[in-house]
C-alpha cells in the first residue's frame, strides 16, 4: 500500500507514494485536526457520477485515486477495495469536505486520530 500517516502537532497528513501517488496526481494531503468533524471505519461505495478532478478510478474494481466532485462537494480518495477504510468527514477545509482512504490496521489509525483531535481541542 502505497499510504502513510505522520502526526504533526496541528494537524496530519497523509502521504502516498510510489504508483498510488502518480494515478492520484497528488503527493500530501494535509488536515488540520480541528477542521476533522468526524472520523469512522467503514465501507464506501463512491457515487457513480463523480467528476475526476484529477484523478484516477476503475469503478467495476473500486479503485479511485485523487480528487472528485459530487454535488458540489470535494472528495479526496485513495483505495483498491471498498471495506474498511478510514473516512473523514472535513468541515472548513480549503478544499475537500470528505477524505477517504485505504490502509493497513484503520481502526488503531483513527482511534490515533481522534486521540489528537481530543487533545487538540482542549
Amino acid at each position: 500500500m502505497g499510504r502513510n500517516i505522520h502526526f504533526g502537532e496541528e494537524r496530519l497528513t497523509l502521504t502516498l507514494t510510489g504508483i498510488t501517488s502518480f494515478f492520484a496526481f497528488k503527493r500530501k494531503v494535509h488536515i488540520p485536526y480541528n477542521r476533522i468533524k468526524s472520523i469512522v471505519v467503514d465501507d464506501f461505495q463512491a457515487p457513480r457520477w463523480m467528476l475526476r478532478m484529477p484523478g484516477t478510478s476503475i469503478s467495476f474494481l473500486n479503485i479511485y485515486e485523487g480528487s472528485f466532485k459530487y454535488a458540489n462537494e470535494w472528495y479526496f480518495l485513495s483505495f483498491e477495495q471498498n471495506r474498511s477504510l478510514l473516512i473523514m468527514e472535513l468541515e472548513g477545509h480549503e478544499r475537500y469536505q470528505y477524505v477517504v482512504f485505504q490502509m493497513e490496521h484503520p481502526t488503531e489509525a483513527a482511534a490515533e486520530i481522534k486521540g489528537r483531535m481530543h487533545a487538540f481541542s482542549q
